[in-house]
Parts: structure tokens; sequence; C-alpha cells
């Protein structure tokens, strides 16, 4: 595959002017810094490259339409994120807010940075915009500024780093959080890659299902395993490239080595460290619903941290780096045609209060909108949901798409009021994620699936 792309490159620059005759595809990219100030408390350790947060942008032109697809080393997009920036970029760049993809990596390990320190103001609508809005926008007009003749490729390879999270505890029998490695588990890393005249990458996007969780609770910044993904990927082609990982359907998916951060939450609340892998739940509870006053955790141990998400941006990193060295069909005059729409649910509101294992108690809620998009480059088809969907649901769109390059970015364009959205059969365990869940059974899995495959079907016109 190496040499087959070798020999594609070398008749792609020999082709001189008539290839760029045909090469109507440009695109551009761009990263920028919105690493919060140091907290004096949490000083980084300057070792890591995840300890910096950053925004980064792609943007397309294909001489007829425009896109951005924009990723931010944030937990979410908030809707007011969403709703203003899509609205300035359209304006930018001419062109449909349907044309615009902006996802956040969901580290949760970077709340300070962005537009987060004024997230008590998101529901005012007299209220200024967040900071994240013109980090947006002003990312995406320096990608504009670089646009030069491309070409677009996908490829999919795998890693095993994800596990799924729902599970029975062996000692009490109830549901918890811990890894399940007999659940469902989507291991595929999908790469879209852009490739100059030169046969250099200038921009490529990584998406992959896994839950940047190694620093919760943590009191540190880093954009974890995803941000430490991009920037391995980056230093590896010299800076002449941006990457921008996107979330896939984690919402059930863990790293599977969690070790390093249940010891950092124990070195804050005092449980004894033995060194082998701490139970999640009781190491998190204390911390999190702040039953305990927590200590600084140690350094070492923090250190620890920070290189097991070092290491696995490294592993994914290769991944998708291998991925993109196999990639030989390359498209330098895609068609770009872009759609969205809402799907509603029944919705619920819990009576009840427990963290998990036990059946929850509810009433009817309001009905949930969900918002969907497509996104198709070509043969390509980038579908997008607003909310935390599980594996199964996108493994099961991915398999009834009619194009085989297709791939789902989750946590994209606006916060759902859904809460996680299981699918159909994960209903029925009483883990988090599905107690908490705004939404009624039986619903959000065939309107998700059955709205992206009609999304799917219009952007072919």
């Amino acid at each position: 595959m190496r040499n087959a792309r070798i020999l594609s490159a070398v008749m792609f620059l020999s082709l001189g002017s008539l290839v760029s005759a045909q090469s109507n595809l440009r695109v551009g990219a761009a990263r920028l810094d919105i690493t919060p100030a140091l907290d004096p408390a949490h000083p980084p350790s300057g070792k890591y490259a995840h300890e910096k947060l950053y925004v980064r942008a792609i943007v397309l032109d294909n001489g007829s339409q425009r896109a951005a697809l924009i990723a931010a080393d944030q937990a979410n997009t908030p809707e007011v994120v969403w709703r203003t920036a899509s609205k300035q970029i359209a304006t930018e760049l001419n062109c449909p807010v349907e044309n615009i993809v902006i996802s956040a990596t969901h580290t949760h390990s970077g709340w300070g940075a962005g537009g987060f320190p004024g997230m008590r103001a998101l529901n005012d609508p007299n209220a200024p915009p967040p900071p994240l809005v013109g980090q947006i926008l002003n990312v995406v007009r320096q990608a504009k500024t670089n646009l030069q003749p491309a070409r677009v490729g996908f490829g999919t390879g795998k890693s095993y780093l994800n596990v799924n999270r729902d599970a029975i505890d062996t000692k009490t029998r109830l549901w918890t959080q811990a890894p399940n490695l007999d659940g469902p588990s989507d291991k595929t890393v999908a790469v879209l890659e852009f490739l100059a005249a030169n046969n250099q990458p200038i921009a490529v996007y990584i998406d992959y299902a896994m839950h940047p969780v190694n620093g919760y609770l943590s009191s540190i910044t880093s954009a974890d395993f995803a941000g430490a993904t991009s920037r391995y990927v980056e230093q590896a082609f010299a800076d002449k490239t941006v990457a921008l990982f996107v979330q896939g359907a984690s919402g059930d998916q863990n790293p599977l080595y969690l070790r390093a951060g249940t010891n950092t939450m124990a070195s804050q609340s005092g449980v004894p460290i033995t060194g082998y892998v701490l139970t999640r739940e009781p190491v998190e509870a204390p911390l999190r619903d702040k039953k305990v006053n927590a200590v600084p955790p140690d350094p070492q141990v923090v250190d620890n941290l920070e290189h097991v998400m070092d290491s696995e941006g490294v592993l994914l990193g290769e991944e998708a780096i291998r991925v993109m060295s196999n990639i030989t069909q390359l498209n330098p005059d895609p068609r770009i045609t872009a759609a969205q729409k809402t799907v509603t649910c029944p919705g619920r509101k819990r009576t009840d209060t427990g963290r998990e294992g036990m059946a929850g108690s509810y009433q009817d809620g309001d009905p949930v909108n969900i918002r969907l998009g497509v996104m198709r480059i070509g043969d390509i088809a980038l579908a997008s949901v607003d909310a935390e969907v599980y594996s199964a649901i996108a493994t099961r769109f991915k398999k009834e798409s009619p194009l085989a390059d297709t791939f789902v970015v989750t946590l994209a364009n606006g916060t759902a009021n859904s809460g996680y959205i299981p699918n159909d059969a994960a209903f029925g365990a009483q883990t988090f994620q599905v107690l908490s869940s705004r939404l009624k059974p039986g619903c959000a899995e065939n309107a998700i699936v059955d709205g992206l495959l009609d999304l799917v079907s219009s952007t072919a016109k």
C-alpha cells in the first residue's frame, strides 16, 4: 500500500497543470491555543503537549460550496456556542449553517477554558456570548486564509484502547461503571485526510469513541488523550498539519485503563493506593459529591496520570498515521452537500436520585429534541448528533448506510436536552447514563438511525 501511495503521488505531481485545472477542492486549516490562565494552585508541568487546550478548524471550498469542520478541547458545545458561532461562520464563509460541524473533544479536565467561565449566564439572552465563540470564528478565519489545492481521502483502522463501561459488579451484583469486555464497543478509528499538491497532509480529522475521563476531578488542565492524539499527529508532520480529534459514539465507552485516574482521585480523598486497579465509583463519589475536603494530589501520581494520557495519544496517533499512510483513493473535486434535521422523542423526568444499581422512578417530561446532521464530501458521509450516543446506535447506522465511507461525530452542533442516549437494548441497565437519560425507552435509536439515513439520501440529490 505504501508503494501504491508513492506511485499515486508521483503520478499526481507529474500531471502538472492538468491536475491543477481539475482540482477544484481547496482546503485550509488552523489551530488556536485556548488554554486558560495558569492556576497557581495547579501549575502545568510543561512536560506534556496535552496540557494545552486548542480549538482547530478545517475549511473546505470546492468552487461552489464552502464548509467548516471545527473541534474544540472542551467538555461540550453549549447551544449558545453552536447557535452564535454557526451563524457567524456561515456569514464569514458565505455558506449554509448546515455546512458547519462544531464538536467538542469532551475532555473532562478542561473546564476552565474557552467559554466555560461564563456558563452560568448561558441561558441569559442578554448575556454576551462566551469567549469560545470568538475563538472559533478566529480559527475559522485563519483556516480560510490558508486555503490551497487539496485532495480528500478516507480510511479506517482499529484501536483497542476503549471498552464498554456498563458492567455488573462482581461483588454486589449491581450495575456499575467498570470495564465490560463483552459489551458492545466500536473499535473503529475513522480518518478523513486532506492532502496538499505536494502530497503532504494539510489536515486530518480523527474520529474515535472513547470518553476522555482520565483527568476527571484531577485538578489539572488537560485535553486528555484526545489532545495528546492531535498533538502527536501534528508533531509527526513537523506541525505543518492540523489534526482534529472528534468523538465517535462514546456514551458507553471508557478507556480500558483507568488506574492512573482513580489513583489521582484517591490521592485527593485519602483512599489508600494499593497499586492495583481501584473500583471507580467508591473513589470518585466522595470527590464528585463533595463529601470530603479534597487535598492537592500527589505530584508523582499526577505525573503517572499525565503519562498515561500521553501514551494513549501516542498509540491512537500511530493508528491514525497508519491509516493515513494507506489511503490511496483521493478525490480532488468532491461534491459538498449537507443537511440537518431535528427528531423529537417522548421525555421523562426522574423523581428519585440514586446514582446506579437500582431502578429509577419517573414521570412524564417535556419532549426531547435531538439535532442530526449529515455532510457528504464526495462519497464520504460525516453524520453528526448533538448528544452522547451509545456505541450500538452508531454501529447500526453505519451498517445500514448506503455509503461504505460513513462515520458518526457526537457532541456536535449544540447540546441536546436528552442526557445520554442509550440504544433500546441498553435501557434495562441500571447505570448512571441510563438512569439519568431524559428519554423514554423505545424511540431514540430508531429516530436517530432513520433520521440520519434520510439525511444521507437527501444529500445525494
